[in-house]
C-alpha cells in the first residue's frame, strides 16, 4: 500500500502516538484512537491491529495469490451495496411522502434487512463457545524415525489456526464453567491439511461414538426447563455417568481443577486417540500426542471461576487476546507418546486403543517434536473462529488413524455436521478453511461453489483432459494396511474396555492434598445441585470403587451414608505428571495489579511499572477514580476492580474511602473503614484465592487492617522489592502453602 494513502497515514499517526506514550497495556478496540467529533473525511478502511492476522490470501484450490492479507478486508473509501454501487444515504427507509409507507422497490432497504436477517448460522452442538488465533509451528525435526509428516521435518515453519472452546455451554455462556476444553489445531501443511482436534483431557466419557448423543443429551440443559445453562452440576449428567462407569475416569478429571483452567495460555492439550504413525522406510508405530504449555498447567479457584462468570465471562478470550497484544505469545511443544505397533495394539498393559485410558508419562515419556507459537488474532472472528471447519480425516502423509470406536464415529461426525452449519459440502473453500497445498480433487459445484473449475471431465480415468489429474504414490497419503483378525460381526467391546476404576484411582492417588482437596469439593457441589437422592447413592457407590477417604469425605458432605465399594481398589502407582502442582514456571503475561493513592503517590510507582513490563507482565494501576494520576493513566478503579482480574496484588499505598465507597453508589463498598472498603475486598480475595501480595510504605497499613498474613503476603523497604517477592512467587502461580491440606 501506497505510503500516500489515507489509512497509511493514519495508521503511521497511531504508532507515533502509543510509541509517544509508551502506553503497552492491551484492549484497544481499533486501530486508531476515535476523535470526539465524527469523521467526515473520506479515507480508506483503517489497517488491522498491530495483532492481527487473516486467513492467508488462497484461491478456493489452495493457489497463492501473493496479495496482503487485507485482502479479504472491505475495500474504497465510500458506502456501497454488495454489487458494489455508491449510496448516499443508509440511514432512511425510501417512503412514499416523508411519512408514508415504506416502498417495495427498496431494493438498497431489502438487501440490508434480508442480509441482516441471515446473519446467523447454526451453532455447533458442542464445543459452540470457543477462541481462535493464529500462529506458527516449527518441527525440530526428532520425529523423522518415527513419521514421515514433513511438518516435523527440523526447522519446518507451518501456519495453523488454533481454536479452544467449552463443551457443553452455547455461544454466550461463560468461559469459565467447570467443563472440558477443546484444543483444535488446523496444521496448513504443504502436503495438505492436518487437523489434531483434542481436548485438555486425555481420555473421554465414552468408548464408542455410538453413545455421543447420549453423552451431550445428558450434559446438557434440560430439555423440558433449558437449564443449567453450561453446568454438569445437575441429574442428567450425574445419572449418564453413574450407569455408565466407563465414565468416571473422564468425570475425575473434570472435578479436578484441570476442568477450571486459568488461562487457555496455562493449558495441556491432548489428542486423545491412539495415533498409527509411519517413517520414510514403511515402519509403523502407534502413538498419542501432546501439547505442553510453555506456561505450566494452572487452574482457577472454584470461587474465581464462580465470580468471573458474572464478572468477566469472556475472562479466557480476554486473556488470549490481551496475551498476543502484550506480545505475550502464547506458547506449546507438542510431544508425543510412542509405542510399538503389535498385534493386540496394547502397551504396559494398557488398550490403546480404549479413548477412556490414558498411558502414565512415567510408562512413556512424552518426546518434544515441535513448537507452537500463536502471535496473530483473528480479524473477523465469525469469517475465522466461527467458521473454521475441523476434520479428523485431514491426515498428511505419515500419520494415520487407528480402529479406536470413538475416533471411527468421529471421522464420519465431522464432516456431516460441517454440511448443516456451513451450508454444504464446499466448507473447506472458506478463507480460514482453504488449504495451502494444490487441491484437484474432481468434486464439483454443490452450495457456495467459489471455484472455477476447468476442464470437461472431472472423472478418472480420462482422455479428453489429458488424464488430468493423475494419482502418485510418492509424497501421498496412505491408508497403512492392517491385518483385521478375523471376528464375528457384533456390537460389543474388547474385555480389555471392562475396567472403568484402575485409572480413576491412579488419578487420585496422583494429587496432591490440596488438589484432593478441590476434587473433593467438586464432587460434593456437583452431586448437591441434584435432586434425586438415587442419583447421588449411584454416584457415591462409583467413588467408593475408586477410594474410600474420597468417597467418604463426599458422602459426609452430601449427608448420606458411605459405602462399601463394590470390588476391592486397584493397586496403582502414582504419576507425578498428572499434578499441576511442583514445579516452576515464566509468568509471560501476568497481570499485576497495583493499587495507588492519588494523594500520596509512591516515588517507585514509576520503577516497579517498568519492571512489570520488562518482566514480561503487564501493570494495571488501581485508583479511586479514572483519568490520569499525574502523567500515569488509571485502568482499573475501585468500582471497575475486582481481585480475579490480577495474577498478583502490589499495594503502594493506602488510599481512604472514596466519595462512592458507600453501599448505595458501589455494591462492594461494604462496611466503613480507614482504608477505602474496596481495597480491603480487593486484598481479602487474593488472600483466600492463594495469591501473591505484596506492599511497601502506607501500603503495608492495608495488610495490617485486613489481617492478611502468613505465606505469600510480603513487606519490602521498596516498590522494587516488592515486585521481585511477588514475581518470584508467581513461578509456582498460587501460594497453597497458606492453606495447608
Amino acid at each position: 500500500m501506497d505510503s500516500s494513502k489515507p489509512a497509511r497515514k493514519i495508521k503511521q499517526a497511531v504508532e507515533k502516538v502509543v510509541d509517544a506514550a509508551g502506553d503497552k497495556i492491551p484492549g484497544s478496540p481499533g486501530s486508531a484512537p476515535a476523535p470526539l467529533e465524527e469523521p467526515t473525511t473520506p479515507h480508506e478502511p483503517l489497517p488491522p491491529k498491530n495483532e492481527q492476522g487473516t486467513p492467508d490470501p488462497r484461491t478456493p484450490t489452495g493457489a497463492a495469490t501473493g496479495l496482503d492479507p487485507t485482502t479479504h478486508s472491505q475495500q474504497g473509501e465510500y458506502l456501497t451495496t454488495a454489487g458494489g454501487t455508491r449510496l448516499r444515504d443508509t440511514d432512511h427507509s425510501l417512503k412514499a411522502g416523508p411519512r408514508g409507507p415504506i416502498l417495495l422497490q427498496d431494493h438498497h432497504f431489502r438487501e440490508k434487512i434480508t442480509h441482516f436477517d441471515h446473519e446467523r448460522i447454526p451453532e455447533r452442538v458442542v464445543h459452540a463457545r470457543g477462541a481462535g488465533a493464529h500462529g506458527v509451528f516449527t518441527g525440530y525435526g526428532n520425529a523423522d524415525g518415527v513419521s514421515r509428516a514433513g511438518f516435523l521435518a527440523k526447522g519446518k515453519e507451518t501456519d495453523v489456526f488454533v481454536r479452544f472452546s467449552t463443551v457443553l455451554g452455547s455461544r454466550g455462556s461463560a468461559d469459565t464453567a467447570r467443563d472440558t476444553r477443546g484444543f483444535a489445531t488446523k496444521f496448513y501443511t504443504d502436503e495438505g491439511t492436518f487437523d489434531l482436534v483434542g481436548n485438555n483431557i486425555p481420555v473421554f466419557f465414552i468408548q464408542d461414538a455410538i453413545k455421543f448423543p447420549d453423552i451431550i443429551h445428558a450434559g446438557k440443559p434440560h430439555p423440558d426447563r433449558e437449564i443449567p445453562q453450561a453446568q454438569s452440576a445437575h441429574d442428567t449428567f450425574w445419572d449418564f455417568v453413574s450407569l455408565h462407569t466407563e465414565a468416571q475416569h473422564h468425570t475425575i478429571w473434570n472435578m479436578s481443577d484441570r476442568g477450571i483452567p486459568r488461562s487457555y495460555r496455562m493449558m495441556e492439550g491432548f489428542g486423545v486417540h491412539t495415533f498409527r504413525l509411519v517413517n520414510a522406510a514403511g515402519e509403523t508405530s502407534l502413538a498419542k500426542f501432546h501439547w505442553k504449555p510453555k506456561l505450566g498447567v494452572h487452574s482457577l479457584t472454584w470461587e474465581e471461576a464462580q465470580l468471573l462468570a458474572g464478572i468477566d465471562p469472556d475472562y479466557h478470550r480476554r486473556d488470549l487476546y490481551d496475551a498476543i497484544e502484550a506480545g505475550a505469545y502464547p506458547e506449546w511443544e507438542l510431544g508425543i507418546q510412542v509405542f510399538p505397533d503389535t498385534p493386540d495394539e496394547t502397551f504396559a498393559g494398557i488398550d490403546l486403543l480404549d479413548p477412556t485410558k490414558m498411558v502414565p508419562e512415567e510408562l512413556a515419556p512424552v518426546q518434544r517434536v515441535g513448537k507452537l507459537v500463536l502471535n496473530r488474532t483473528p480479524t473477523n472472528f465469525f469469517a475465522e473462529t466461527e467458521q473454521v471447519a475441523f476434520h479428523l480425516g485431514n491426515l498428511p502423509p505419515g500419520i494415520d488413524v487407528t480402529n479406536d470406536p470413538l475416533l471411527q464415529g468421529r471421522l464420519f461426525s465431522y464432516v456431516d455436521t460441517q454440511l448443516t452449519r456451513l451450508a454444504g459440502p464446499n466448507f473447506q473453500q472458506i478463507p480460514i478453511n482453504r488449504p495451502h497445498a494444490p487441491v484437484n480433487d474432481m468434486l464439483r459445484d454443490g452450495f457456495h461453489q467459489q471455484a472455477v473449475h476447468g476442464g470437461v471431465a472431472p472423472y478418472r480415468p480420462n482422455s479428453l483432459d489429458g488424464g488430468n489429474p493423475f494419482p502418485t504414490t510418492e509424497d501421498s497419503f496412505e491408508d497403512i494396511p492392517v491385518t483385521v483378525a478375523e471376528a464375528p460381526k457384533i456390537r460389543a467391546n474388547p474385555v480389555t474396555f471392562d475396567d472403568h476404576y484402575s485409572q480413576v484411582r491412579l488419578f487420585w492417588a496422583s494429587m496432591t492434598p490440596v488438589e484432593k482437596d478441590h476434587i473433593v469439593q467438586a464432587y460434593t457441589f456437583e452431586l448437591g445441585k441434584c435432586y434425586e437422592q438415587a442419583i447421588k447413592e449411584r454416584q457415591l457407590q462409583c467413588l467408593a470403587n475408586i477410594d474410600p477417604v474420597l468417597v467418604e469425605k463426599v458422602a459426609t458432605g452430601l449427608g448420606r451414608p458411605v459405602p462399601s465399594p463394590a470390588l476391592d481398589p486397584a493397586t496403582v502407582e502414582p504419576s507425578p505428571a498428572l499434578s499441576q502442582l511442583g514445579g516452576e514456571w515464566p509468568p509471560d503475561g501476568r497481570i499485576i495489579g497495583i493499587v495507588v493513592d492519588p494523594d500520596a503517590i509512591d516515588g517507585d510507582l514509576d520503577e516497579v511499572r517498568d519492571a512489570v513490563f520488562a518482566a514480561g507482565m503487564v501493570p494495571l494501576l488501581i485508583a479511586p477514580h479514572g483519568g490520569m494520576i499525574g502523567d500515569r493513566p488509571v485502568q482499573r478503579t475501585f468500582a471497575t476492580a475486582r481481585s480475579v482480574e490480577f495474577d498478583a496484588l502490589l499495594l503502594a499505598g493506602a488510599p481512604v474511602p472514596a466519595p462512592d465507597a458507600v453501599p448505595g453508589l458501589d455494591a462492594k463498598a461494604g462496611v466503613a473503614s480507614v482504608v477505602d472498603p474496596r481495597v480491603r475486598l480487593l486484598v481479602e480475595e487474593c488472600w483466600r484465592h492463594a495469591k501473591a501480595i505484596a506492599a511497601w510504605g502506607a501500603g503495608a497499613s492495608v495488610l495490617t487492617e485486613v489481617g492478611a498474613a502468613g505465606p505469600g503476603v510480603v513487606t519490602a523497604e521498596s516498590g522494587g522489592e516488592a515486585f521481585a517477592a511477588a514475581s518470584q512467587l508467581l513461578a509456582t502461580h498460587r501460594v497453597w502453602d497458606r492453606f495447608p491440606a
